[in-house]
This record gives C-alpha cells, structure tokens and sequence, in this order.
C-alpha cells in the first residue's frame, strides 16, 4: 500500500510529542508499505534531520513557511472562522503541490496527524482519509482559558470556539479518525465519536532501557519547557510542592529538563532546582534521578515522557489528568496526586520505603513493556488504513 503522510512539523528532532509519533509511525509503516512524507515546518529542516527519516520514506517534501508567511496567515485566519493553528501552517501554495503529488503519486491512503492539516486534504475524494486527532485540542484550550488572565484569556477562549467547532466539522470530511486516548476520544465535540479509533503512543523500550547510575537528582520533572501545559506544571512542583518537601528535607533537589524553557522557568534556577534547558539525551537525567513528576493539571493527549521514565523504572507521581491516558494501576505503578500535599506525601514515601520504591520501579517496566510496544500500536493503526 502507498500511504501520503501528512504532518505539521517535520517529524525530527524528537523534542515534542506529535514528531515522536510520527517518527515512530513512520518507521513501523515502512516495513510494509511507501511511504509518502509531506511536511509543514517553521523551522529550518537539516540535512541530517533528512537522513533520519529518508530510510523510511520513498520520498519527502517540506514546506518552508517563513516568520513573513506565519504573520500574514496570522492575520488572514483572524477574519475567518479557521482556529489560528490551522490558519498557522496553511498554504494555498502547498495544498496545489500536495495535489499535483496525489494526482502523481495516486496513494491508496492518506494520513493526516493533527486538524492543522486537515484543510490540506479535505476536499479530497476516492482516496480513504484518516485524521489523527491525536488530542482533544479544543478541551486543552477551554481548560487553559480558564486558568489564563486577561488579555490572554481573552485571545485563548477565541481560539478555544474555533477549536470547538472546526473539530466537530472536519470530522465528516474523514473516511476514519485516531486519536491517543479513551479520555481525548470522549472529548471530541462531534456526535459519532465513538467510532474514533484509540491508538496510543508506545515506548522504544531498546532506547529507554534501565541505566545503573549515580543518582544526583531528587526528582525530574521532563518535557518541552516552552509549552504552556508543561511551563504550568513546572511552576507548580517549584512553587507548590517544593517547599513542602523542604520543610522535611532541605536537601531534596529537582531538575527541570527540557527544550526551551520559558523566562518563568529559568528565573526557577537556585541551589536545589536546576534547568536545564535542551538536552540531547533525556536517559541521562531520567538515570540520574529518583522520581519522575507529572502533575499535569490540563492534561491532554498522553505524557510520553512517563512512559519513558517507567520504561527505566524511575517511579512516577502523577496527576489523575495525565494517567488516565495511560491507566497505569495506581499505588502499584504509579502514584496519583492532585494537591501540593499529595504529592509531597507520595514523593517522601517513595523516597523513604525502598522495597516499595524498587517494586514499584519494577512494576511500571512491566507495565510498560507489556502494553506500549510501538510495533504493536503502529499494527492497530495499520488495519485502520487498510479501511475502505
């Protein structure tokens, strides 16, 4: 089968959740199938970003779109009904060429990963289509509207019922959708959403491997520091739970690590947080440090950076937003917390009991072994294509 594979960002490096999966998606695919890649990208693509993803598909095509190009569609998508996300990465330039590919190449499938490229492919007929949803992004943006100030709140609520309503109609203009999770399933505002097919991210359990290591680190909290969801929950372990934790142990320490931290995020650096910023390699911190944190407080989608701790038995406390993505048993391989005290509670815990911390440690790489292989969820996803 030829599948043309649509994305928004140019699926490497690894430092967002959307390239893991289509990085990973891809590379299962390829075993069986051509695949076609289209991208979108903001940024420069590198020749050795290219050589990452030339083994797995037959041929790839970028779109470059410039500072210049993102501010006109910024203002183009603020007098129309597109959700500006959409608007961001759209060219009438580009959806021309994905054309001409189609019409060239005549896929017997088309993917598309994230609504932001759904008007790319929309109106294309006798070819099955299938949106990956992926999250539900019109809940995550009602839940950061209410937590945000204005003027921004004002800004994120537009954005929010733009969301709304462009995800409830796209969704017709598709043969077959996916999305990452029952939670993000059930939030899609469309009345036949039941029929979305669930396909979870896995885990690269021969990369993120147990490491013995010299635990220099407390506590990791891990993940792209620049996205709101992520810079909120950091400032809530360091402002929130941290201080607990100190009144009972002045020593316990915390790093942050992360592609782009936000100002909020660097100015948090002191003697027992460090930031990191980039890092080329999160194994080496995750073996570094003793607990993974998650306590993601709009949680959508599905925290791939905890299955990558348990994958190297670093114990998890997380939130009950970010778990019911992965329905990790509590108390068994996971901890769930949702206030500063719960997670101090939890975290003093894991930290004092050590038969409790190694059995937990050893029960979430079972877990995650067992549920998150990545050959198997890309084998779900395959039968979906395979629809007519």
């Amino acid at each position: 089968m030829k599948i043309l594979f649509l994305t928004s960002r140019f699926p490497y490096p690894l430092e967002k959740g959307d390239k893991l999966r289509a990085f990973h998606q891809l590379k299962e695919l390829s075993r069986n199938h051509e695949v076609i890649l289209v991208s979108v990208s903001d940024q420069v693509v590198l020749p050795e970003h290219f050589d990452q993803l030339k083994p797995f598909c037959r041929r790839i095509l970028v779109h470059h779109i410039s500072l210049a190009n993102v501010i006109r569609n910024l203002f183009v998508t603020f007098f129309s009904r597109l959700p500006f996300q959409v608007g961001y990465f759209y060219s009438e330039k580009f959806k021309t060429k994905i054309g001409e590919v189609i019409r060239v190449e005549k896929p017997d499938a088309i993917f598309c990963q994230l609504v932001r490229m759904a008007e790319y492919v929309k109106d294309v007929e006798g070819i099955p289509k299938t949106l990956d949803y992926m999250d539900a992004f019109s809940k995550g943006l009602e839940r950061l509207s209410q937590r945000s100030a204005f003027p921004k709140k004002t800004a994120v609520r537009m954005e929010w019922k733009r969301m709304l309503k462009y995800e409830r109609n796209i969704f017709d203009r598709f043969e077959h959708h996916t999305i990452i999770s029952e939670q993000d399933k059930k939030l899609i505002p469309h009345p036949d959403h039941e029929k979305i097919h669930v396909i979870p991210n896995g885990v690269d359990m021969d990369f993120y491997r147990p490491v013995k290591s010299e635990k220099n680190y407390d506590l990791i909290f891990a993940g792209n520091m620049a996205y709101p969801p992520n810079v909120e929950s950091a400032l809530f372990i360091a402002n929130e739970i941290m201080p607990l934790l100190w009144k009972q142990n002045p020593e316990i320490n915390l790093v942050i690590a992360g592609a782009t931290p936000a100002n909020e995020i660097l100015k948090l650096q002191s003697e027992h947080i460090e930031v990191t910023g980039w890092v080329d390699d999160m194994r080496g911190y995750f073996s570094q440090s003793k607990i993974h944190l998650a306590p993601m407080l709009i949680s959508i989608g599905l925290q791939n950076k905890i299955l990558q701790a348990m994958a190297m038995k670093i114990p998890c406390v997380v939130s009950t937003l970010a778990n019911n993505a992965i329905n990790a048993p509590a108390s068994d391989c996971v901890f769930i917390a949702d206030s500063p005290s719960q997670y101090a509670e939890k975290i003093v815990l894991l930290l004092n009991d050590h038969v409790l911390y190694d059995q937990t440690a050893e029960n979430a790489f079972r877990f995650v072994k067992n549920n998150f292989d990545w050959t198997a969820k890309v084998k779900e996803l395959e039968k979906v294509l395979l629809q007519k």
